[in-house]
């Protein structure tokens, strides 16, 4: 049985129908796990029992198996960040995502890999060592959600939750060839995600097609108590936006990501996209988001200030690694020294740096400025567009360790992403075609706040004008 080649509300509808047993589906994709995993490293933690459904539900993805990337807290499970410092670390109580979850009925088999704290763009910051892109082993799956990714791409789940902070859902999403969605900054509850950039983060979901990211998206959507950020917007019904006519929807293209620094083969497969969704009756037209060359530099000392901020909880004393030493600040010291891992440590380093007494008004606070111009382009490009296209990454997937001594080179494989985080916008990639080297591409769409539903519509309608979305990689048949 293929049931690996199904996606997750098609697996649903099957066991509503008493085609299949929930019994049979958990341990198929066991399985797989079991099988598969030890070429790819996606899969960190295998529940020995998982965790099924707390009770039946009308739920479209009732029954349908996930994994959870590592930096959501699962009731008495170990949650490592992919660090060891968090080694041995059990979580005393859910995510609301993971409530929310449970409530709708999906079973979680286990935790994805993923770059340390989601300090990454290509899963190769971690104390497991790297995941493997399932398209080419020899390739990265992206980061930091890449055990979530690879794992979807290679049919070990249907579906996968991970977090988004610079990219990090959306970019191994497209180097996998799944859909990767970052939903609207508030529109998902972050209570239980260990926290990166608190102002950045958000909880999205990965699957094989975007039908399964908008029923996953309204089972862990909506306003949270616990989560001060979560919005008071109710949430709509997201599959309400999968039928409806493109005519007449106005797109924009921001001349800033079409430049020199995309790939070739990339911009080619983009456009191709592109002239689908024209043949849809979208009216197209070149558009400046003009800070947009601002964005790696603000984000990075944004991100790695929060970062730094919020790591500083980790020192050996609460909870995860300790090693002991008589004299406290050296128990600090070596704790730290030992449990971060070097993107760990150079980030708390950055954030340090820019949050530090003289240097506060030079990077910190005026990152703050220009972020806000940041979001402002995206504000008056709404004005007169419903959406905004572009590609998810300048690249394809890169090989394993092509970037690991060049830091700025690996941060600029978030260019194309980082800017929704800044502004807080919905976006989402979704597959849109193969390299010469048989690796995916992502075409990255982009909306205004809480406009969800015209990404899923325009997903939607490509998707059933294409079949990139069914493609499989070869050795995960």
């Amino acid at each position: 049985m293929s049931l690996h080649k199904l996606s997750g509300w098609q697996i649903s509808e099957k066991l509503k129908k008493k085609e299949i047993g929930l019994g049979e589906v958990v341990s198929f994709f066991q399985e797989r796990v079991q099988r598969l995993n030890p070429k790819i490293k996606a899969v960190i933690s295998l529940f020995d029992e998982p965790l099924g459904p707390e009770k039946d539900s009308d739920s479209k993805l009732w029954g349908v198996p996930v994994l959870i990337k590592d930096n959501i807290c699962i009731k008495n499970k170990e949650i490592t960040c992919a660090s060891k410092i968090l080694k041995g670390f059990i979580s005393p109580y859910n995510a609301t995502v993971i409530e929310r979850l449970r409530k709708a009925g999906l079973v979680i088999l286990g935790t994805a890999n993923m770059d340390e704290f989601a300090f990454g763009s290509s899963c190769e910051n971690s104390c497991y060592g790297p995941t493997l892109n399932p398209w080419n082993e020899s390739c990265v799956p992206g980061g930091s959600s890449g055990g979530c990714a690879a794992a979807v791409a290679a049919g070990l789940v249907p579906c996968a939750l991970g977090s988004d902070t610079g990219g990090s859902i959306r970019q191994p999403a497209s180097f996998c060839g799944a859909v990767g969605f970052k939903p609207t900054y508030g529109r998902v509850s972050r209570f239980g995600l260990v926290a990166f950039g608190s102002s950045l983060d958000q909880i999205g979901p990965i699957s094989r097609d975007i039908v399964d990211s908008a029923y996953l998206l309204n089972i862990v959507s909506g306003k949270d108590s616990r989560d001060s950020t979560s919005a008071s917007i109710a949430v709509p019904d997201f599959s309400k936006s999968f039928d409806g006519s493109l005519k007449g929807l106005k797109v924009g293209l921001p001349k800033e990501y079409f430049v020199s620094g995309l790939d070739g083969q990339v911009k080619k497969t983009v456009e191709l996209a592109i002239s689908v969704l024209k043949s849809k009756g979208i009216e197209f037209s070149e558009i400046s988001l003009p800070h947009t060359e601002y964005a790696v530099p603000t984000y990075y000392i944004l991100a790695s200030s929060e970062a730094s901020s919020n790591l500083s909880r980790f020192e050996g004393i609460r909870y995860g690694k300790r090693i002991h030493q008589n004299n406290l600040i050296e128990l600090y010291k070596r704790t730290r020294q030992e449990g971060f891992g070097q993107e760990a440590k150079r980030r708390i380093m950055l954030g340090t740096f820019s949050l530090s007494s003289g240097y506060y008004e030079a990077y910190y606070l005026k990152a703050l400025k220009v972020r806000w111009l940041i979001k402002k382009d995206f504000d008056q490009a709404f004005k007169a567009y419903d959406a905004i296209i572009t590609p998810t990454s300048p690249t394809a997937a890169f090989k394993i360790g092509e970037k690991a001594d060049n830091p700025l080179s690996m941060y600029l494989s978030d260019i194309y992403t980082i800017s929704c985080n800044l502004s807080g916008v919905p976006s989402v990639s979704i597959p849109c075609g193969f390299t010469q080297e048989g690796l995916p591409v992502g075409l990255q769409l982009i909306s205004k706040h809480f406009n969800e539903e015209m990404l899923i519509r325009l997903a939607h309608a490509y998707q059933e004008s294409t079949d990139w979305h069914k493609q499989f990689p070869v050795n995960y048949e």
